[in-house]
């Protein structure tokens, strides 16, 4: 008899069925995926910092200066060189920001400073102050004699200004950050913007200026881009100039820290690094900056403490060399300085150091 033909087994008969992933592969899995999301978040966060941080860092360009030569032919002293504190740990830090005008001027040369401000940061309370300089000051510029506070960019650069301002206030001056009309526009507007109240309405206009200087603001809360931010930190067409100018600067560079610090901002950081860079020069060396860019986070924005240079009471009004300046007593300044970063002299630990003002 014929017999049937055996029908071979197929392969999906013969392999053993599969068996379901665990929860706890599953979990595993999960966990995995969000972690290498992640780290490449975290990755790509950190390369575009260190990234900026290169590109905006101005290494110093030589040895410091040296002091001008003395009369008798012996060798001068060289200008002392300013160390950061290690590591940021507890020794107050302070920043000079320079604000310029580069309009109509030429090359590398930076035009006198239009706002300068003096960042000193207490890494341990976390307290921040904001020392405005007011840039009519007349003081003694090293081995350039006496002028304007705001002229010692022009004549030697940021390093120059440092040194200048660190004489003036006595505070170790770290670092600087300098930036131009186009850069403080690029990161308000990087920033998408900041609302802020007006206190007063703001009108200025400069045939001799490009017309999108003019200055035309209403008094309020406004949402302020870049130009109109702009507007609001030069006017100084009121009673108290400089003096009202100053204090309105302190106001917004504080906004600009608060909105800085927010969620929104820190997912758009890599885009907003890239807008600003063009427009920023700063002493800071990249690991710092980094390491400045984690203590912010931490600063209490919503607190700090604003201060005029020089006070009221500490200066007085001349014309020199047909310069309408603000002829300061620094001994007033540098003790008021220090009372404000470290408590009032009845408070202070006895030192023997001296108080150097």
């Amino acid at each position: 008899m014929d017999r049937e033909p055996v029908e071979a087994a197929s392969p999906s008969r013969s392999r053993a069925p599969k068996k379901p992933i665990s929860k706890k592969k599953m979990l595993l899995y999960g966990g995995l995926g969000v972690f290498l999301v992640t780290a490449s978040i975290a990755a790509y966060y950190v390369y575009t910092i260190v990234s900026f941080a290169g590109e905006i860092y101005q290494p110093p360009a030589a040895p410091p200066p040296s002091a001008v030569v003395p009369a008798d032919g012996s060798t001068p002293a060289p200008v002392a060189v300013v160390e950061p504190p290690e590591r940021f740990a507890d020794e107050r830090i302070n920043i000079l920001l320079l604000g310029g005008d580069t309009r109509g001027v030429k090359g590398t040369v930076k035009p006198r400073s239009d706002t300068m401000i003096v960042v000193s940061i207490d890494p341990v309370s976390k307290n921040t102050h904001l020392f405005s300089l007011l840039r009519d000051t007349y003081v003694d510029i090293p081995r350039y004699g006496s002028n304007r506070l705001n002229a010692a960019i022009t004549l030697g650069g940021p390093p120059l200004a440092m040194e200048t301002v660190q004489n003036l206030i006595e505070l170790p001056i770290h670092y600087y950050v300098y930036t131009d009309f186009e850069g403080f526009i690029s990161l308000i507007d990087a920033l998408g913007g900041i609302d802020f109240e007006i206190d007063k309405n703001m009108r200025h206009i400069d045939n001799r200026d490009d017309p999108r200087y003019n200055i035309d603001l209403e008094k309020g809360v406004q949402h302020l881009d870049g130009l109109t931010a702009l507007q609001y930190v030069r006017f100084r067409s009121d009673a108290l100039s400089d003096f009202a100018r100053s204090e309105r600067q302190r106001q917004f560079l504080s906004a600009i820290a608060d909105k800085l610090k927010s969620t929104t901002t820190l997912i758009k950081l890599p885009q907003l690094l890239n807008g600003i860079a063009p427009y920023i020069e700063t002493s800071i060396p990249p690991s710092d900056l980094f390491e400045l860019a984690r203590l912010g986070l931490k600063l209490d924005t919503g607190n700090l403490t604003g201060i005029q240079i020089p006070q009221t009471g500490a200066f007085r009004n001349e014309i020199i060399s047909g310069m309408d300046v603000l002829v300061p007593e620094l001994g007033k300044i540098r003790s008021y300085v220090r009372e404000q970063v470290d408590g009032p002299a009845s408070e202070r630990p006895l030192s023997s150091s001296g108080s150097g003002a």
